[in-house]
């Protein structure tokens, strides 16, 4: 593992195009190497094969592979076609064809990936050529289902800043003002003892004991009791989060828990009641009745007021996504194209999450009432709301540093399960526990910066590296389901940080168009008139529908930042100057009278 330090490596391959016309990706080659490697990256294999490119068609390459990457680069050179590939990305490797297939390429691999693209290789019959490199990709694809670490332990880069240090809980709640006379730190669950998806801070009403929380615990879907996520500076209003009650059919009731919601009402200091922000549909709220989960009852808590978000479960955004593949890569029809994005749903459920976070948001600013989110297990959806509902109500959030402070608390500290919902390393693809919540969340980020573009400081860039590296296991920021787990595994000692490699080269994530403006709140239109599909993310693995490279946008930021820092030189040297000056006229008008009275003693 490396440690901070000056940046030794800088690679862009995964923020540009997967097939490039010559190689511009500010990879560093070493004399004799025919790939690029990072420290702590290893050759295992390389092959002849041809890459059946759906764009250009066969190109005859060889494929290197690391225990990091696929790399192919075809062996003519007019033009380059290089396709750089992290195994993390890869989802699913299935042989194509067998021994009798006749056909011309018809023998070879298939590999679909998690981030939009597939791709096809065929090699030759003969000498189990097929086999080898079908065994080593397995291998190295999914470590996890060969007892092998992810290549994030081996990675030995060397970076400028230390992400790990970004979020401090203590120090992010005492920026918002906590702990204070209503609300306390508990350290109740500092061993994962409370419950083991939770982190070990937590934040409570300050009128309810460590005692009260257990008892509370005991009737929360995974022990996952309502807690603090933020705070209103002026109103005092709260967004809590949680689980499920364990209702039942029976509908069960529990006076703890009924007591504590009661006690999170009371510590806002206003009259109004509780409002409880329940993600899922009515009917599947009521369907979990049946397997011991269920809702807050109007009769069990009587102070508080029930919705639900209409937000609909993990495999129905698992298919929507996988609809939206289809259409995208390799070929987009544009005579069907409208037709085809509405039948996916996926900016429909896109507006769901934005109305829900919206309502969270505006009930806490305008309407001054607590809040409380959960959907079943509380770190899909609810994650969703709370973090897209922090994002529209604190101007810190949309800064840089703010962001990722957002993903490690809400996402990552609170025990989204992104090992589960992203496989990493896991040869089941067909695991029903996969889903692209976190990349939805970052879907409503752009929407958000799309419709308020100088609201934010980092730019479109940093959201794609950020997605890019939701799958790469190239850093141990997403590894794991929880805390817990990552403590467990020593991550933040053992491997890097994403946010040693953004925080390390900020300018090329900043938004030049960005204006602070502190304590405003940011509410997006969330109609389907409003919403457009992220064509840079989505569809940037078509070479027919990409922007030209380099992106001329990206070029005019890095422009616009140029002149900025320029300005803000000139402007300091101008200061300096000016003050010089001042000091300078205040020294010469000052008579010998003066100056002696000055350094009278007076006894």
């Amino acid at each position: 593992m490396a440690s901070s330090s000056t940046p030794k490596y800088n690679s862009n391959s995964l923020e540009s195009s997967s097939i490039k016309r010559t190689l511009k990706d500010g990879t560093n080659w070493e004399k004799n190497e025919e790939i690029p490697r990072l420290p702590g990256e290893t050759r295992v294999t390389d092959k002849d094969v041809i890459y059946m490119c759906p764009f250009n068609g066969p190109v005859k390459g060889r494929v290197y592979i690391t225990n990091y990457r696929l790399y192919l680069r075809s062996l003519e050179n007019d033009p380059v076609v290089v396709l750089d590939v992290p195994l993390g990305v890869i989802s699913r490797i299935e042989k194509m064809g067998g021994a009798s297939s006749r056909g011309e390429n018809s023998y070879g691999l298939d590999i679909t990936c998690k981030d939009m693209r597939n791709l096809r290789f065929a090699l030759k019959q003969e000498g189990h050529s097929r086999r080898d490199i079908f065994e080593v990709l397995t291998k190295h694809a999914f470590p996890q289902s060969h007892n092998l670490l992810f290549f994030a332990f081996a990675n030995e880069e060397k970076f400028s800043e230390n992400g790990w240090m970004v979020y401090n809980p203590m120090s992010e709640y005492r920026r918002q003002g906590l702990p204070n006379e209503r609300w306390r730190v508990t350290f109740i669950n500092e061993h994962y003892g409370l419950c083991d998806t939770y982190p070990s801070l937590l934040v409570v009403p300050y009128n309810a004991t460590d005692d009260d929380l257990k008892k509370v615990a005991a009737f929360r879907s995974r022990n996952r009791i309502p807690v603090l996520s933020w705070i209103h500076p002026e109103n005092q209003a709260v967004i809590m989060r949680c689980s499920q009650p364990l209702v039942g059919m029976s509908g069960k009731r529990n006076k703890d828990d009924e007591r504590y919601l009661d006690i999170i009402r009371e510590a806002n200091g206003q009259i109004s009641k509780l409002t409880i922000y329940d993600a899922r549909p009515n009917v599947n709220a009521v369907a979990n009745k049946a397997t011991g989960g269920g809702y807050e009852s109007e009769d069990a808590y009587p102070n508080a007021e029930l919705f639900f978000l209409d937000i609909h479960n993990i495999h129905v955004m698992r298919e929507s996504l996988k609809k939206l593949k289809d259409i995208v890569y390799p070929n987009v029809e544009e005579s069907h194209w409208l037709s085809s994005l509405e039948s996916t749903h996926w900016l429909e459920h896109i507006k769901l999450v934005l109305t829900g976070a919206i309502q969270v948001a505006d009930k806490v600013s305008s309407g001054r009432s607590s809040v409380l989110v959960h959907c079943s297990d509380g770190w899909d959806r609810t994650a969703q709301l709370t973090s897209l509902a922090m994002l529209m109500l604190d101007s810190y959030y949309r800064t840089i540093e703010g962001f990722e402070v957002l993903v490690q608390k809400e996402w990552i500290s609170f025990g989204h399960k992104f090992a589960s919902r992203i496989g990493h390393g896991d040869k089941n693809h067909a695991d029903a526990d996969r889903s692209p919540i976190f990349l939805q969340f970052i879907d409503c980020v752009w929407q958000m910066s799309k419709q308020f573009p100088t609201a934010f400081e980092f730019n479109e860039q940093f959201l794609i590296t950020i997605l890019d590296h939701l799958y790469s296991c190239r850093f141990g920021t997403f590894l794991y389901n929880s805390e817990s787990l990552r403590e467990k595994e020593k991550v933040t000692e053992k491997t890097l940080s994403l946010w040693s490699l953004i925080n390390s080269e900020k300018s090329k994530y900043t938004n030049p168009f960005y204006s602070k403006e502190l304590n405003r709140a940011l509410y997006p239109v969330a109609s389907m008139r409003h919403l457009e599909l992220w064509v840079n993310y989505y569809i940037r693995w078509n070479p027919r529908i990409r922007q030209q490279q380099p992106n001329p946008v990206e070029q005019r930021y890095m422009e616009l930042l140029a002149l900025r820092d320029d300005y803000m030189r000139r402007l300091e040297e101008l200061q300096i100057t000016n003050n010089s000056k001042i000091s300078n006229s205040s020294a010469s008008s000052t008579s010998p009278s003066q100056m002696m009275s000055q350094v009278q003693t007076h006894f």
